[in-house]
């Protein structure tokens, strides 16, 4: 039986909004955010229910500036200081979410979880399609950003569609220090309609972590 609470979180671009979703004695839990597009997609409501029956809790965070009505993710400056109130507030005080911590995204959402993990106290990240360059400009790399938990020793683990325009599995292969490190799944950037693979390799690195 789990239970499922909506929390507000204030933050310095607004109120940031919560799905928190919480099996009775979780293993564990689980942070995801969404990409650019600002909306909580149909992948991450798959990937949370897999999570969910294998006992973890999950929250889908919808950022600050999403909320706001904003129709992109603002600069790193001011998009990764609106998040660490997010995770403060689920990781401190009353109410607090059960460890193991895993943090992660879709896309953008991505980036701010690997950006912030060391800051966050995440356990380990998780990256459901990392945008590691602009499509058609590989010079225009995010390969600091996708590194940036190695040095923490924070886990990592990257679920990469196999025609992404965003990075091919390959392309993130070759900026990490272990290739197992990038999971090859159905799709582009946006994934299938039936993201099936992407559950059950989600579901399995959220497992070795626990």
């Amino acid at each position: 039986m789990s239970s499922e609470r909506v929390v507000e979180v204030e933050t310095p671009l607004g109120p940031a909004r919560v799905q928190l979703v919480r099996p009775a004695r979780a293993r564990g839990t689980v942070v995801l955010t969404h990409g650019a597009s600002g909306g909580i997609t149909a992948d991450l409501l798959a990937v949370r229910g897999g999570l969910v029956a294998g006992g973890w809790a999950v929250a889908l965070v919808e950022q600050a500036w999403a909320v706001a009505g904003r129709r992109m993710p603002p600069p790193a400056a001011t998009q990764d200081p609106a998040w660490l109130p997010v995770l403060e507030r689920l990781t401190s005080g009353r109410g607090t979410v059960p460890r193991p911590l895993v943090v992660g995204g879709k896309s953008n959402g991505a980036r701010v979880a690997f950006r912030t993990a060391h800051a966050t106290g995440a356990d380990a990240v998780l990256a459901l399609a990392f945008p590691l360059h602009p499509p058609g400009k590989p010079l225009a790399s995010r390969a600091e950003e996708l590194r940036a938990p190695v040095p923490h020793g924070i886990p990592l683990h990257v679920l990469q569609g196999e025609t992404d325009p965003f990075g091919t599995p390959e392309e993130v292969r070759a900026e990490l220090p272990d290739p197992s490190w990038v999971t090859v799944v159905k799709g582009g950037h946006g994934f299938t309609r039936k993201p099936d693979d992407v559950v059950a390799a989600a579901v399995a690195f959220v497992r070795s972590v626990g």
